[in-house]
């Protein structure tokens, strides 16, 4: 009797293992088809532009987005507000310089999702963002939609570019900055695609 039940448990154990693999797979984020936005204020004004997926995954479970990471490419960072060319380029050279992002030492930032909590459609997502080497932990709100071949989940998150040494202009590190200060938060919104 009693190696009746245990092979009925073994088998029990088993069948869940394998039917909880059965569905979680990774989905691989499209990068041509996500997006990325920034923008950012100042005193006198504020700018906006894109910035590029690099590569990444989402660990889902029937579904459901459990985990994930995500590498962002810090070299394609592009400005969408300015018309001129010239001060286009001017500034995303100086968003890529060392006074900003330091594209050159720095190349790519990443996010690891560490914790996933869902409510319907609806997610709050928190992890390790990583920016010029430094990892600070990030909460942020989103939304999904798919089925069983993909996803699209999409939100905003607001990030403290003074957690992650990015000084310039910033009254975190300067004072009597007057109209040159520029704000030390700035927001991400994004639209992450993903397809099993």
């Amino acid at each position: 009797m009693k190696t009746m039940k245990m092979k009925k448990w073994a088998t029990l154990g088993v069948a869940l293992l394998f039917g909880t693999a059965v569905f979680a797979g990774n989905y691989e984020i499209d990068t041509k088809a996500s997006h990325v936005g920034w923008h950012g204020k100042k005193v006198t004004g504020e700018h906006n532009g894109a910035i590029e997926v690099k590569d990444g995954s989402l660990a889902v479970v029937d579904g459901k987005i459990k985990g994930g990471t995500i590498s962002i490419d810090m070299q394609s960072i592009t400005n969408e507000d300015i018309t001129n060319e010239e001060y286009n380029q001017k500034l995303v050279g100086h968003l890529k310089s060392d006074d900003f992002f330091g594209v050159e030492t720095y190349p790519t930032a990443s996010l690891v999702l560490t914790d996933v909590k869902m409510s319907g459609t609806n997610y709050t997502f928190t992890g390790d963002l990583t920016i010029k080497g430094i990892t600070k932990a990030i909460t942020f709100e989103g939304t999904s939609e798919g089925g069983n071949d993909g996803l699209t989940v999409a939100g905003k998150m607001t990030i403290d570019r003074s957690d992650y040494n990015v000084k310039y202009g910033s009254s975190s590190f300067f004072d009597n900055l007057g109209d040159k200060m520029i704000h030390d938060d700035f927001t991400l919104t994004y639209k992450i695609v993903a397809k099993k």
